[in-house]
């Protein structure tokens, strides 16, 4: 039948403040390792931190474990522990590298993990000197799980 029929009215559009503000930018940036921890490299150091759905699952931290600054780790060492009400769980390097700073405002307030785990909640930096290396593993994880 000519014309078609008219096209059923829009939904109404959310309001901005009551949008899910995840950001795929800042997510993309980050590597996920397949036990959750996370790295973001910027100009040879690599930030560390576990991934929102690890953070969900331990439930409240209690207590965050950390390594001394100059420890020198190979990828996949285990570097500290996250304890909480419900459980406990080793974190792990996602890298190779030396611990230059750690984040030590989780050992008075563990519970920053849980409310920012990619920001206030990140656990330590590493010098690290082969994004290329990064790149080409992180896709080997992700592309192997």
């Amino acid at each position: 039948m000519w014309p078609p029929p008219p096209l059923p009215p829009l939904p109404p559009r959310v309001p901005a403040a009551r949008r899910l503000a995840t950001s795929s930018l800042v997510l993309s940036a980050r590597k996920f390792t397949d036990k959750h921890e996370w790295v973001t490299v910027e100009n040879g150091v690599g930030t560390v931190g576990i991934s929102n759905f690890a953070q969900e699952a331990l439930g409240d931290v209690v207590y965050c474990s950390l390594p001394e600054i100059g420890t020198k780790l190979s990828q996949h060492d285990e570097f500290g522990a996250l304890e909480s009400v419900k459980a406990a769980s080793e974190l792990y390097s996602p890298l190779s590298g030396e611990v230059t700073e750690i984040n030590a405002a989780l050992a008075d307030n563990p519970g920053l993990v849980n409310k920012s785990c990619y920001q206030d909640g990140k656990m330590s930096f590493l010098y690290f000197n082969n994004e290329y290396y990064l790149d080409s593993c992180y896709h080997k994880w992700l592309c192997n799980s």
